[in-house]
């Protein structure tokens, strides 16, 4: 019913604000989602006015509450809410939403926006990303905390969709959250019973909230989205939870206020100009006025600042004292919240000598557990496979039984994973890692992009990484994977050729800013002996000369197992007076960046190039050229034992260098 501004109570006014601000932000983009934000306004306000932990001084206080839009199309609802708290979110940057170089992009990116804590968009990845991040809190806690001193103690919000509950990977997430007792872990659900299609009935009816009493969380449900009193007491029974994540079930009406209120229609569009009008008329807001902002809302909303200021004030104090106290955990904490490794850090990192050959996913295994001291930040598991992925801690607790433990069994849920793995890195103070066989990449792509489109330091650890697995067949031998995920802006790929090029990449990934990604063999490969070759300097440089000849007739480019096929090769080719170089390629994003002077080093003008790797040739002509070849696959794999497999596809060194002979004119 229309109303007066002058009729409403601060809280109102200030909810209403919200909304309308949200919707003159779509309707100048004519572009956008009104919808949630008209419905979702009481929770936000809530939220950020008074019940969440943050300091829109300081976005990034290490002890503040997080907030994870998860149903990210409602964008304009936090952009709305940051700018209104005192975040560095202006009035420009709102009129300016969705536009080219805005930091109100269409979708919250946490590059982009302060205040934004993870790039959302993508359903369900919010939802994922929170679990993360309350298992990043739970984590910490048990690590630094002492009596007297709780230096982290906050909790994660999620406010989600339908959307986001219909997506599978909500579900990876919320099972594990139950099972790991996550009890700082408070989701909102947005209940509105309506979806982009349509009601929700046409695709969702099961009673969605007795599927996560299954998962161990606590469930609850608040019959009206208004209603600030109830929403309150339902945070608030939230909160003194403490063994299990909880969910909020809020029955909204979608559009709330607008003449399209309650249908799909005002999901995805802007209003228009009429509808626009008659909406602000609802509220009792100027019609023929955009982004307005009456001055006591604005003021009530300010309040945030105020009281940011003080819990971190307090915070501040409490880690004084800590410091004080424990002055070597406090140093340790600061440390790793900044992302830097201790000093030394790298002197940890074994090397290993010539002799027996062993599988790149063995070295890694030795290599995490050798370095596990010195970067007590590695946290992390994998997806039921840590047996076969050597990525477990050895003695190390489980994380489910000893929240200080840093083994975390995900389970078979490789999106869920890795969506996890990016909210910890998000959170900060950990260096995550997930891994799983390489093939199943596919079933975490959607996080393994995010990764990179965030920019978060994370590590994902794949190992099985090419036919040579045997037989188990091309259900679980990658052939496209290698080529897939090189294609990720700001993923940095690694394949090294052995033990040592392992230990190389796991010391780069390591200190490099953003996301890393391992393939790692099972089958046993020689060393390379580090006496003769700088391995550190080559695998930091993407590619290098693995061994030479004076003038070089041809180039053999190898990467990861095929390394050692091409080394064989360069032998019988020096046997028929053909002279080969060999050049070891772990790292295509490495060697992209490098100068052109180097680059023209290794990959010398005028001399033919002949590439080798078990996967998609796709991708490989930039390095080769017109003139040169590829031996890899672009068919499937088969299931027979790995040397079978790989004689039959062509994978020799006999065929490698009658194919290298047909280069050399």
């Amino acid at each position: 019913m229309t109303q007066s501004l002058a009729e409403l109570s601060l809280d109102e006014l200030s909810i209403d604000t919200l909304r309308l601000l949200a919707v003159d932000t779509v309707e100048k983009a004519k572009s956008g989602h009104p919808g949630a934000p008209l419905g979702c306004a009481p929770i936000a306000y809530l939220l950020f006015h008074k019940l969440l932990r943050h300091n829109p001084a300081h976005a990034k206080w290490a002890d503040r509450d997080r907030f994870v839009l998860s149903n990210g199309h409602a964008s304009a609802l936090l952009y709305s809410t940051l700018f209104l708290s005192g975040y560095n979110v202006t009035m420009d940057d709102l009129k300016s939403f969705r536009q080219w170089h805005s930091r109100t992009p269409g979708h919250p990116e946490c590059v982009d926006t302060e205040g934004v804590e993870v790039t959302t968009g993508p359903l369900g990845q919010g939802v994922a990303m929170a679990v993360g991040m309350a298992i990043a809190e739970k984590h910490l806690a048990a690590t630094y905390n002492r009596p007297g001193y709780e230096v982290v103690n906050h909790h994660t919000f999620a406010l989600l969709g339908d959307g986001d509950l219909m997506e599978g990977v909500s579900h990876e997430a919320a099972s594990l959250a139950g099972t790991l007792a996550l009890g700082k872990l408070i989701c909102l659900y947005d209940d509105n019973l309506i979806s982009l299609d349509g009601p929700t009935e046409l695709s969702y009816t099961e009673d969605a909230l007795e599927r996560f009493e299954a998962y161990h969380w606590h469930v609850q449900r608040v019959a009206d989205g208004n209603d600030l009193k109830a929403l309150e007491a339902a945070i608030e029974a939230a909160k003194a939870v403490t063994d299990r994540p909880s969910i909020i079930a809020v029955r909204t009406v979608i559009g709330y206020g607008s003449p399209k209120a309650g249908t799909n229609k005002v999901h995805g569009e802007a209003l228009g100009a009429a509808d626009t009008a008659a909406t602000k008329k609802f509220f009792g807001f100027p019609e023929d006025q955009s982004f307005y902002v009456p001055e006591n809302a604005l003021t009530n909303w300010r309040k945030a600042q105020e009281r940011g200021a003080g819990l971190e004030a307090e915070w501040k104090k409490l880690f004084a004292g800590y410091a004080a106290a424990f002055p070597e955990m406090a140093a340790e904490f600061e440390r790793t919240q900044k992302d830097v490794r201790k000093a030394g850090w790298e002197k940890a990192i074994p090397s290993f000598a010539p002799g027996k050959p062993q599988a790149t996913r063995n070295a890694g295994g030795a290599i995490m557990n050798a370095i596990a001291g010195e970067v007590p930040e590695l946290f992390g598991g994998a997806a039921d496979l840590t047996s076969s992925t050597k990525t477990i801690f050895k003695p190390g607790a489980n994380f489910h039984v000893d929240a200080a433990g840093r083994n975390v069994f995900f389970g078979v849920r490789e999106f869920g994973m890795v969506a996890a793995v990016n909210g910890m890195a998000a959170h900060g103070g950990l260096l995550p890692f997930g891994s799983t066989f390489f093939v199943f990449s596919d079933y975490c792509k959607p996080a393994l992009r995010l990764a990179a489109l965030m920019k978060v330091h994370a590590l994902f650890i794949f190992t099985h990484d090419s036919v040579a697995l045997g037989e188990d067949g091309p259900t679980h031998q990658p052939i496209e994977h290698l080529m897939a995920l090189r294609a990720v802006p700001g993923m940095t790929d690694f394949r090294p050729a052995d033990a040592n090029e392992t230990a190389a990449a796991w010391r780069i990934a390591v200190e490099r800013k953003g996301p890393s990604f391992f393939a790692l063999t099972r089958q046993d490969v020689p060393v390379i002996d580090t006496a003769a070759h700088d391995v550190y300097a080559g695998v930091s440089k993407g590619a290098y000369v693995l061994q030479d000849a004076s003038k070089p007739q041809v180039v053999l480019l190898g990467t990861g197992s095929e390394v050692w096929a091409v080394l064989d090769a360069a032998k019988m080719l020096a046997a028929e007076g053909i002279a080969a170089r060999v050049v070891s390629m772990p790292s295509w994003r490495l060697f992209d960046e490098q100068s052109a002077e180097y680059k023209a080093s290794v990959l010398p003008a005028g001399v033919p190039r002949l590439a080798v790797e078990a996967g998609a040739t796709l991708g490989w002509w930039k390095y080769v050229g017109a003139d040169g070849d590829v031996i890899g696959l672009d068919r499937f794999g088969a299931s027979a034992p790995g040397p079978k497999v790989l004689a039959e596809l062509g994978l020799t060194a006999e065929n490698i260098a009658a194919r290298a002979k047909a280069l050399v004119k």
